[in-house]
């Protein structure tokens, strides 16, 4: 310390400088460190300012388009529509597809008239029919306006919908068997024709249904077509190109002992159809009724051959054994974990077959099934079959049947008529299903009367197993009947088309749309029992707001 302070003492001038030049050096550097700060001081500012603008330009565009491209809009579908025919009779056809793609169900029907509705003018001379004729129309599921109408043959016999492939187009199509025999493919989007073939099914012949779409066995890139004829105890077998409708081969016949019907049944890799007559059932695979036809081998996998199968059929007769006992009402399949099973239903007993190993999966003692097997829920994801028995004259048993096991879940009696609808079913979104069954419920020890039994439409869902709600009466003379969810998962609906058949006189045809929901609101609430769990007002509210769920 003395020594700095001597040598501040020796040299006062020196220790100025140094200070002096320390506080230049000082000075320098805060102005630097200010002049760095008010540099990043502007770029913070202009970063800032950039931002904001581009925020705002993109504000304005997002604004600027949402009013000139507007969100697109959910059409909005009317509760209840008609559409009406007069001079008309109609065919037992509904097919809902989605014609115009926007994403709303429509309803595809037949009727036979001179001309088409006043909205196309359209008549049977714009495709060289005679009048009158049967037009194929196409009504908006929405509102119930006619979307396309087009003459299609001189007689329906059958009609078929949401094939893929059909014509040269890639779109869905329709393809109707006309009479005298002829093949028309329609656009299903458009209703124009694709193409259109004459045929020779033979005399008394009935087309066996539903037609049947096979893989592409001429290789013309478009899936093919094998149509069944019957005529007496014979079997034709017809096939035609999807594409054009060109036959391919020649008419191979197989005798089958009596009336047949027929499924078709895919067991792992191979595809076979069992022709069923009320005594036996005969087998046929694909690939041995392609050699047939057109005498040449087709390598595709489809056409392989189960050897299980195989070795049951009967090499002359074709006869195929499947166990039951009395006479074979119905075959249907029954999708079951990893495959379809084959349900069979004879004037006895239902049972249902596994057809990878032809065992017994379960019976169920009934008889006189009046319909086919449906399906339904009643069980969260736990498939059902529906079965309809006569027991007495105009009366009828509605059993629900557990599918894995066969038994009994749930069952009504009702007086029915004859020509009454058969039932249709709901997914529901508790992982059930809706019923909607027809006849008309008379309470125990009042069940039969002079009079002839009403058409009642009925709705039961399983979360109320003694109640059922009467939904409408309907006094017309119903011609079909069909139920589905116009939009997905939502729009439950019901389609009734009424009025006369072919063969009676021409009058008023009308088909209706109407919202499940309005009828449920309205509904009367029947108790098949004497407990009552909660208010009807409650039931029905409860059922009004129950969701839907569209089942992949």
């Amino acid at each position: 310390m003395d020594n700095k302070d001597s040598e501040a003492e020796i040299h006062p001038l020196k220790t100025e400088d140094v200070k002096a030049q320390e506080n230049h050096e000082n000075f320098v550097e805060r102005r630097i460190i200010i002049k760095q700060s008010s540099q990043l001081s502007r770029l913070s500012r202009w970063r800032t300012a950039a931002f904001f603008i581009s925020l705002f330009l993109c504000l304005i565009i997002v604004f600027a388009f949402s009013f000139i491209i507007p969100c697109p809009e959910r059409p909005i579908s009317e509760r209840t529509w008609f559409q009406y025919y007069e001079n008309a009779v109609a065919y037992q056809f509904l097919a809902i597809e989605d014609v115009n793609k926007d994403k709303v169900q429509d309803v595809i029907f037949a009727f036979r008239a001179s001309n088409g509705s006043s909205n196309f003018n359209s008549t049977c001379w714009d495709e060289g029919l005679p009048s009158p004729c049967a037009f194929l129309a196409a009504v908006s599921g929405t509102n119930g306006k006619v979307l396309w109408e087009k003459p299609a043959a001189k007689e329906v016999e059958w009609m078929q919908c949401g094939i893929r492939q059909l014509g040269e187009a890639s779109e869905l199509g329709c393809l109707v068997v006309g009479k005298p025999a002829s093949l028309t493919a329609l656009s299903q989007k458009t209703g124009d024709v694709q193409w259109r073939q004459s045929n020779d099914f033979g005399a008394n012949y009935t087309v066996l249904t539903p037609l049947s779409v096979i893989p592409d066995v001429d290789s013309d890139g478009v899936q093919d077509l094998i149509i069944f004829v019957a005529t007496g105890d014979k079997i034709k077998t017809f096939i035609h190109s999807g594409r054009n409708g060109n036959k391919i081969g020649s008419t191979e016949s197989h005798s089958v002992g009596g009336k047949a019907q027929y499924i078709s049944l895919n067991i792992g890799s191979s595809s076979y159809f069992l022709f069923y007559t009320a005594n036996s059932v005969y087998a046929y695979s694909l690939k041995e009724l392609y050699s047939a036809a057109t005498g040449m081998e087709n390598s595709l996998p489809s056409l392989e051959q189960d050897p299980l199968w195989e070795r049951n059929i009967d090499p002359t007769t074709h006869r195929f054994y499947l166990p039951s006992s009395g006479d074979i009402h119905y075959l249907a399949k029954i999708p079951g974990a990893s495959r379809d099973n084959v349900l069979v239903v004879s004037s006895e007993m239902a049972t249902l077959i596994n057809p990878q190993n032809l065992q017994t999966l379960w019976t169920l003692n009934m008889s006189h099934v009046m319909s086919e097997p449906r399906l339904g829920y009643y069980k969260p994801d736990v498939l059902g079959v529906v079965l309809e028995s006569e027991i007495g004259p105009n009366r009828k048993k509605v059993m629900i049947v557990e599918g894995g096991s066969g038994a009994v879940q749930w069952d009504l009696k009702l007086n029915s008529r004859a020509e009454s609808p058969g039932l249709a079913t709901l997914s529901t979104a508790d992982h059930r299903s809706t019923f909607l069954i027809w006849g008309e419920y008379k309470v125990a020890g009042n069940e039969t009367g002079s009079t002839a039994p009403q058409q009642k439409l009925y709705l039961f869902h399983p979360s109320y197993t003694n109640v059922l709600l009467e939904l409408r009466n309907n006094t017309d003379q119903i011609i079909a009947f069909n139920a589905t969810l116009f939009e997905r998962s939502r729009h439950a609906c019901y389609v009734l088309l009424t009025g006369p058949q072919p063969g009676e006189e021409p009058g008023l045809v009308s088909l209706m749309k109407r919202k499940l929901k309005e009828d449920v609101s309205e509904s009367k609430v029947i108790w098949l029992s004497q407990v009552a769990v909660d208010s009807e007002q409650y039931i029905r509210d409860r059922l009004y707001r129950m969701r839907f769920h569209s089942r992949v």
